[in-house]
């Protein structure tokens, strides 16, 4: 006589609250590999500014608001030192109008953020303005790059209490930086490069910029990747810094 399975009503029950279980706990590995969640606190969204950790991990960042000469060098620059992580946060109203510049970025296989649409600082509006510039440059890059954006950069940086609300909101996470390579002084390529080499330790994001009123980074650039991994530096994407990073805060006001 062949066996036969029973299932009475009880054990039926616990079957599909293991079944319903299993369904959403696949669905959230499937969004959680392809999104990041917002950086938050018991106390409430933080900006991202570093990682603490031990691992000699840094992320390259580059801002873009104006001008299309200064890019693709800088592009160029990242591959061909085999640099594969970089992330560029964007002013959406430049990339409406170098469209094909913009999605260069993601053809090349970087990461492209949210700077805002119009380059103005956020802690000087209203609410529903901010939120508004954001959304606009959310719908425009994300035409572009056909990818949503997950990370934003506000405009020259800017942003208090109300701005990382609504990025909170929108499904964003505000990333700020540790080392300013002041790059937009143009204090000379040597300088540059002692701005960064010298500042850099494990789990700091790196900023530079990729206008054409920055007009040494590119030059800069070799310099730079060689002495930090001669220094034993890997280049990290802000998705995997933010992943390890245990949230240390500072009073936004």
């Amino acid at each position: 006589m062949k066996g036969i399975w029973v299932i009475n009503g009880q054990n039926w029950r616990a079957v599909t609250i293991i079944m319903i279980a299993a369904f959403f706990a696949a669905g959230w590995l499937y969004l959680e590999r392809n999104s990041i969640s917002v950086f938050t606190t018991d106390s409430g969204p933080q900006a991202f500014y570093r990682s603490e950790t031990d691992e000699k991990k840094v992320a390259l960042t580059f801002n873009v608001s104006w001008g299309e000469e200064r890019l693709t060098p800088i592009l160029d620059v990242l591959e061909s030192e085999d640099v594969d992580e970089a992330t560029f946060f964007l002013s959406a109203s430049w990339a409406e109008r170098y469209p094909e510049l913009a999605s260069s970025i993601h053809e090349r296989g970087f990461t492209i953020g949210n700077h805002g649409y119009q380059y103005k600082s956020y802690d000087t509006w209203d609410q529903t303005k901010v939120s508004q510039d954001i959304q606009r440059g959310q719908q425009v890059l994300t035409e572009l790059a056909e990818t949503k954006p997950v990370l934003l950069r506000p405009p020259n940086g800017a942003f208090n209490q109300e701005v990382l609300g609504i990025a909170e909101k929108q499904g964003l996470s505000i990333i700020h930086w540790s080392v300013d390579s002041k790059d937009y002084q143009n204090p000379g390529t040597d300088q540059i490069i002692k701005n960064v080499l010298e500042q850099t330790t494990a789990g700091d994001v790196i900023l530079f910029h990729a206008s054409d009123t920055v007009k040494q980074t590119d030059k800069a650039l070799p310099d730079i990747i060689k002495g930090l991994r001669d220094d034993g530096f890997t280049f990290s994407s802000i998705e995997s810094l933010m992943t390890g990073a245990e949230p240390e805060s500072s009073e936004v006001k």
